[in-house]
C-alpha cells in the first residue's frame, strides 16, 4: 500500500516537474533564439543594403602640399 502511494507522488511530482518548469524552459529558450535570429536578420539585411548603395566611385585626391604646415620647435 505505501509502495502504491510513494509511486503516486512520484508521478504526480515528475508531472509537475515537466509541466511547471521543463516545458516552459523550452518554450522560452525557443523563442529568445528566434528574436536573436531575427535581430541577427535584419542586421545582415541593413548590412547588405548600405553595402550595395555604396558605389565604388573613386575618391578625388587631396592636394597634399598645399594642406602641409611646417612645425619648428621653439
Amino acid at each position: 500500500m505505501i509502495r502504491y502511494i510513494f509511486l503516486g507522488l512520484m508521478i504526480y511530482f515528475a508531472y509537475r516537474f515537466i509541466f511547471e518548469l521543463v516545458i516552459p524552459v523550452y518554450k522560452t529558450t525557443r523563442q529568445v533564439k528566434k528574436q536573436f535570429d531575427s535581430v541577427r536578420q535584419n542586421t545582415n539585411q541593413d548590412f547588405d543594403q548600405q553595402s550595395t548603395r555604396q558605389t565604388h566611385k573613386p575618391q578625388p585626391k587631396k592636394d597634399i602640399k598645399g594642406d602641409y604646415i611646417e612645425f619648428e620647435e621653439i
